[in-house]
C-alpha cells in the first residue's frame, strides 16, 4: 500500500513537472507582433503612456531610467532637451541563432533609434530605423518578405528577438516613469 502511494505521488509530481515545463516553454516562445507603419512600411514600435507628472518631472524620471538601462547613457543619447520635452538616441544590441548542436552564435548587431517625448501627464516613445549593422546597414523590414529569394527561416526568430528586446525596453521605461510613492511619516 505504501509503495502504491509513493508511485502515485511520483506520477502526480512528474505530471505537474511536465505541465509546468510545457507551460514555461510555450510562454518563452510567445509570438510578439511586429508593428509596421502603414505609410512608411517601416517597423515602428510606438506607444503613448498616461502617467502623472509635469513635462519636466517626466523628463527627469526618464533621465534616471536612461542611467539605469544603458551602460553609457551619455553616448547613447543624441538629444536631451527639457524645453521641448524630447530625448532621442540610438543604441545597438546583438541577435543570435542556434546551430543544429544547440550552440549559440552571434547573428549580428541590430541598431535602432528611439525618441521619447513628454507632455503633462503623458509621454510617447518611438523605436524605429531598425537595421542590421554589417558592412552596410540592412533594414530589417527585408526580413518580413517571405517571398524574397534570399529568405531565411531564421529571419522570423531575429524579428522576435527584436520584439522581445523592445518589450523589455518599454516595460523597463514604463516602470521607471511611474511616480514615486509618497512615504508616510513614521509617527509613533
Amino acid at each position: 500500500m505504501l509503495l502504491r502511494t509513493k508511485v502515485s505521488t511520483m506520477k502526480v509530481f512528474l505530471s505537474l513537472f511536465f505541465l509546468v515545463t510545457v507551460l514555461y516553454m510555450s510562454a518563452q516562445q510567445q509570438i510578439l507582433v511586429i508593428p509596421v507603419d502603414s505609410a512608411t512600411r517601416e517597423i515602428r514600435f510606438r506607444n503613448v503612456v498616461d502617467v502623472q507628472g509635469t513635462k519636466e518631472e517626466l523628463f527627469n524620471r526618464c533621465v534616471y531610467w536612461l542611467n539605469d538601462f544603458y551602460k553609457d547613457p551619455a553616448r547613447v543619447t543624441t538629444l536631451r532637451d527639457i524645453q521641448t520635452g524630447k530625448i532621442a538616441g540610438r543604441h545597438q544590441f546583438r541577435i543570435y541563432y542556434y546551430d543544429k548542436d544547440s550552440i549559440k552564435h552571434t547573428a549580428g548587431m541590430i541598431r535602432y533609434f528611439f525618441t521619447i517625448e513628454f507632455k503633462k501627464n503623458r509621454y510617447r516613445y518611438t523605436i524605429n530605423k531598425i537595421v542590421l549593422k554589417s558592412t552596410t546597414f540592412v533594414p530589417v523590414e527585408k526580413w518580413l518578405n517571405k517571398n524574397d529569394p534570399a529568405y531565411n527561416p531564421r529571419w522570423d526568430d531575429y524579428l522576435q528577438q527584436i520584439a522581445r528586446y523592445v518589450y523589455k525596453w518599454s516595460k523597463s521605461l514604463e516602470e521607471k516613469m511611474k511616480p514615486e510613492k509618497e512615504e508616510k511619516p513614521d509617527i509613533w
